[in-house]
C-alpha cells in the first residue's frame, strides 16, 4: 500500500502509535476504521490495504474541505455536526430504512490514565451504565449484549448478519485512539494470594476452531484490568496463567509484569501493551484456565478479561461529531456477533487527561 500517504493522512507521529501499539499482536490484521479502504495494521507494526487519500490532503485537510463545502450547499448547517451517509450504498439504505437498522448511542465519562497505557471505559458511564463487574473464580461472567454496560444492540432477524455501517464520536481529547471490541468473558482474581485460581467459565462467541470463520477463535485477547480499587504499592507478576488455545490445547501465558500502585481502570500491563501475550505459535484465547499472582498484593481489584477487536478509531478534531464511514469505505463493514457484548478500550492513552466520548454506533442487518 502507499505507506507516504497513510502517514500524510493520519500524521507521522500517529501512524507510529498505531504501528507500535501493533507490535507482537498474534490475531489477524485489525482494521482502521479511521481509514477510507479496508487499512489494517499486522502484528509486525505494517499496514496493508488499498488505500486512495493522502496525496494532497491529510484526514485533518479532508475534514475541513468538506464542512466548508456541506456548508456552502446548505447554506446553513452546524460546523459541529459533520456530514456522513451511505448514498452510494443503495442497498444498506434501503435495509436500514426498512427496519433492519439500529443506532446504538453512548455518553462515555472516562477516567484519568497513564501515558502509554490502555484504559478501560467498561466501568465508565453515563451510557450506558457502568458496566458489571464480572463473577468470582472459578466462574466467572460470560458478557453478552444483555450485560450492564454493553452498548445496546438487537440481534439481527433469521438469516441475518449485523454489520457496523458507520459512527458519529467526538472526543474532548485529541489523537485519543479506541478500539471498539465485543467483551467475550471475565473473571474477578482474589487478590493478596499467591496461590493458583482454577477458571471454569467459557466464553460463548469466538469459540470455532476453523480458521477462516467468522466466529474463529483467532484473535481473541487477554488483558487484566484494575477494576474500581487501586492496586497497593507491591511489586508483582501475572505468571503461571493457563488457558485454551485456538486448537483445544493447554498453553501457559508468558509471564505479564504487573505494576504497583496501579490506578482503577488502567491496563496492569507493560507500558505500550494493550493485549496479554499467548504462547509462541498460538494466535487466540478459546478460554482462561487459572489465574495466578507472585507476590502478596493487599489490596485492589483486578479482572481478568478476554475480548474480540473489531477496530481501531482515532480523533484528529476535538469536540466534533467526527463521522466514521465503515460502508462505502471498506470492502466490507464490519462483522457483529450475535448478542454481542459492545465496548470500548483507550489504546495506549497520549496523555493522562479524563476523555469523554459522545456519539453512536450505526449497525444494518443483511441477508446472509
Amino acid at each position: 500500500m502507499h505507506t507516504q500517504r497513510l502517514e500524510r493522512w493520519l500524521g507521522a507521529e500517529r501512524l507510529k502509535q498505531l504501528s507500535d501499539s501493533a507490535r507482537g499482536w498474534y490475531g489477524p490484521p485489525i482494521l482502521l476504521l479511521d481509514c477510507p479502504g479496508s487499512v489494517r495494521v499486522h502484528g509486525d507494526g505494517n499496514f496493508s490495504g488499498p488505500f486512495e487519500r493522502g496525496v494532497f490532503f491529510s484526514a485533518m485537510d479532508s475534514l475541513e474541505y468538506a464542512v466548508k463545502q456541506a456548508l456552502k450547499r446548505a447554506g446553513k448547517m452546524d460546523p459541529n455536526v459533520l456530514p456522513a451517509g451511505f448514498t452510494s450504498i443503495s442497498d444498506a439504505l434501503s435495509r436500514a430504512s426498512g427496519g433492519f437498522g439500529q443506532i446504538a448511542s453512548f455518553n462515555k465519562v472516562g477516567t484519568a490514565g497513564v501515558v502509554g497505557v490502555t484504559s478501560s471505559l467498561w466501568r465508565a458511564g453515563l451510557t450506558p451504565p457502568s458496566g458489571a463487574a464480572p463473577g468470582n473464580a472459578p466462574g466467572g461472567t460470560a458478557y453478552d449484549r444483555t450485560s450492564v454496560g454493553a452498548l445496546p444492540m438487537v440481534n439481527p432477524p433469521v438469516a441475518n448478519t449485523l454489520h457496523l455501517v458507520g459512527a458519529d464520536i467526538s472526543a474532548l481529547i485529541v489523537n485519543n485512539s479506541l478500539l471498539l471490541y465485543d467483551l467475550l468473558f471475565g473473571c474477578n482474581k482474589l487478590m493478596n494470594s499467591t496461590a493458583t485460581q482454577a477458571v471454569t467459565g467459557v466464553p460463548t462467541r469466538y469459540q470455532n476452531q476453523v480458521a477462516g470463520n467468522p466466529d474463529y477463535i483467532g484473535g481473541n485477547f487477554l488483558f487484566v484490568q484494575v477494576g474500581g480499587t487501586a492496586l497497593a504499592a507491591t511489586a508483582h507478576n501475572w505468571t503461571v496463567c493457563l488457558y485454551t488455545d485456538q486448537d483445544g490445547a493447554s498453553s501457559t501465558l508468558p509471564s505479564l509484569t504487573g505494576n504497583a500502585s496501579a490506578i482503577v481502570d488502567r491496563f496492569d500491563h507493560p507500558v505500550q501493551q494493550w493485549f496479554a501475550p499467548l504462547a509462541a505459535g498460538d494466535v487466540g484465547i478459546k478460554a482462561l484456565t487459572q489465574m495466578q499472582c507472585s507476590a502478596l498484593v493487599a489490596t485492589g481489584v483486578i479482572w481478568f478479561m478476554i475480548g474480540h477487536p473489531l477496530g481501531i478509531m482515532s480523533f484528529p478534531v476535538i469536540n466534533s461529531m467526527f463521522p466514521f464511514d465503515w460502508l462505502t469505505n471498506r470492502n466490507q463493514a464490519p462483522y457483529i456477533y450475535d448478542s454481542a457484548c459492545l465496548a470500548f478500550l483507550e489504546m495506549m492513552k497520549p496523555a493522562t487527561t479524563a476523555t469523554t466520548y459522545t456519539g453512536a454506533i450505526h449497525m444494518t442487518a443483511a441477508a446472509s
